[in-house]
């Protein structure tokens, strides 16, 4: 028989009167808003609908060359040949050349922030021979993130039938990003740059617009219209919003905007337990000790409906029987929350210490109140 212990929280952070505010309807194909701290949807429309990310796909680009950066593969000051492939590249360009030395920091500055195509093609011959082949590394690594309704056949953006995506995995690259890359992050928020003498500004309007948006990427073919990722931090809280196939530069700004301010106005980020601090304890058999502790290791948060964190209710439910051998850390049970009845999701609780096992004669002992339990 499962152990069922239910959990009243009385967070008094918000007041109890505040209500759960609808999300604004926004002018775009599909969107997203996602808390980055929680990997929570706070709000969303078609987010798992099938899209053409067209320069999107450079965040991936990025993804790669960081991770190559990080592990020393490459680094930025490194001299990188330009290939005829890669000089006459179409759509957005910085503009290199075949005979003009170019570094990776140079590339990476010219692909993120100006969206360079020919960028993003001399990045992916450098990391994997071939753009053909760097595709393969980018839907390696998409499934590595838990993008399972993505595929790359290159590494630009421009369109191609076999290249897709959907909001929901857009929204995970980009906190992945964020969350693996702090050190490069900071190009994202650049609003220009200047290669062979030609300077071109960030396309990402937010960033005048928003002195709290620092990113992320904007894309646009004809077919997929105009689409933004934007990532803003107000005082300790981050959030990162995915908006597609709108009409216009402009629109695809002010939807953005739109829905990172009600995300920030009406949710907040709320600490519900502390790391190591003790939910309940769960009886152990064959073990030094009856019973252990259970728990999280880290800050337990959640983004929740401003006023809302009173009407929480939590069931911890332990996985039985529980038998030793258990190594701190181990998952050993769950925590399954709602709001006003409705499920908010199930989180693994663990063990907040070891307990080794019992002698000959105490395994012996509970084997023998197990199999009686069992009749």
């Amino acid at each position: 028989m499962r152990l069922f212990i239910v959990l009243l929280l009385a967070l008094l952070a918000f007041p109890a009167s505040a209500q759960n505010v609808p999300a604004p309807t926004l002018a775009a194909k599909s969107w997203l808003l996602m808390d980055h701290a929680t990997g929570q949807v706070l709000a969303a429309q078609e987010p798992d609908a099938r899209i053409e990310p067209a320069s999107l796909t450079k965040l991936m680009t990025a993804y790669l060359t960081f991770a190559a950066l990080k592990n020393g593969t490459i680094t930025l000051d490194q001299v990188v040949p330009v290939s005829n492939k890669a000089w006459r590249s179409e759509g957005s360009r910085m503009f290199i050349e075949p005979n003009r030395p170019v570094t990776v920091g140079e590339l990476t500055s010219g692909m993120i922030i100006q969206s360079g195509n020919d960028a993003c093609v001399a990045l992916a011959e450098l990391l994997a021979g071939s753009e053909e082949a760097f595709a393969h590394m980018m839907n390696a690594e998409a499934q590595r993130l838990g993008m399972k309704n993505t595929h790359f056949t290159n590494s630009t953006g421009l369109p191609d039938p076999q290249l897709y995506t959907t909001a929901r995995d857009l929204g995970l690259l980009a906190a992945a990003i964020v969350r693996d890359f702090p050190e490069y992050y900071r190009y994202y928020s650049q609003k220009e740059y200047t290669y062979n003498k030609i300077t071109q500004p960030n396309r990402n309007r937010l960033l005048w617009l928003d002195t709290t948006v620092d990113g992320l990427k904007t894309g646009h073919t004809s077919s997929a219209g105009y689409c933004l990722i934007s990532s803003a931090q107000r005082g300790p809280r981050r959030l990162i919003s995915v908006v597609l196939g709108t009409d216009s530069d402009t629109i695809r700004a002010q939807e953005s905007l739109k829905l990172l301010n009600y995300g920030f106005q009406f949710h907040d980020t709320v600490k519900l337990y502390s790391a190591a601090q003790e939910l309940s304890r769960f009886q152990v058999w064959k073990g030094q000790a009856d019973d252990v502790a259970v728990g999280f290791l880290g800050d337990f948060v959640m983004s929740l409906p401003k006023g809302q964190s009173e009407k929480i209710e939590a069931a911890l439910v332990s996985q039985q029987p529980v038998i030793a051998p258990i190594r701190k850390g181990q998952p050993i049970g769950t925590l399954r929350l709602t709001l006003d009845g409705k499920p908010l999701g199930e989180h693994a609780v663990v063990a907040l210490q070891d307990v080794p096992v019992a002698g000959f004669f105490g395994r012996l002992w509970d084997t023998l109140l197990l199999w009686i339990k069992s009749l």
